[in-house]
């Protein structure tokens, strides 16, 4: 029997979309020059390693009967010296009874507000695909400037909310590297 070929599926569509959209837009920030650095387009990846949560059922931490480690990654579509976007996407592993999974992925745009001396505040909104929501204010501070390559620490405050669970509040400590 033979198939009929079909259509790709939309969000395929709209991914592409977006992917060429940053790359023109990475493209034509490159081909600016030195005097004209703005929209620029970087990237990162990091580790970012909970710590514990707080609800109202009391602290829970991330070192007794569960385990979880996120790895973030994104780009940062930077506007001007002071202000840009974020796009961040986060896989949560989880590992309980010798068992780990991704546990949940975290889609997680932002406002970035930059300020002297590699400090910066990322306001988030937050989706998570086990069905919890909410925002996440972050403090990041660059601790090692290179030429293309910086490291950086950073403090997010995760709140969230749904998934018939109680509201939370947690933190961690994050590692990364843009570029």
């Amino acid at each position: 029997m033979h198939k009929i070929p079909t259509k790709p599926p939309i969000k395929h569509s709209i991914f592409l979309l977006v992917f060429t959209t940053l790359l023109n837009l990475s493209t034509k920030a490159q081909q600016t020059g030195q005097n004209q650095a703005y929209p620029k387009i970087t990237g990162y990846f990091s580790l970012l390693h909970p710590i514990g949560s707080w609800d109202k059922n009391g602290f829970h931490d991330n070192f007794s009967d569960v385990y979880t480690l996120i790895f973030p990654f994104g780009i940062n579509i930077l506007k001007r010296d002071k202000f840009g976007v974020s796009f961040e996407i986060a896989p949560s592993f989880r590992t309980e009874h010798n068992i780990s999974k991704v546990s949940s992925v975290l889609f997680h745009p932002g406002a970035m507000f930059r300020f002297k001396h590699g400090f910066t505040f990322i306001g988030r909104a937050a989706f998570e695909t086990n069905g919890r929501y909410g925002f996440t204010p972050v403090l990041n501070q660059v601790v090692k400037k290179g030429k293309d390559v910086s490291l950086y620490l950073a403090l997010p405050f995760p709140v969230r909310f749904g998934n018939n669970l109680p509201a939370s509040l947690s933190t961690g400590l994050q590692v990364g590297v843009s570029f």
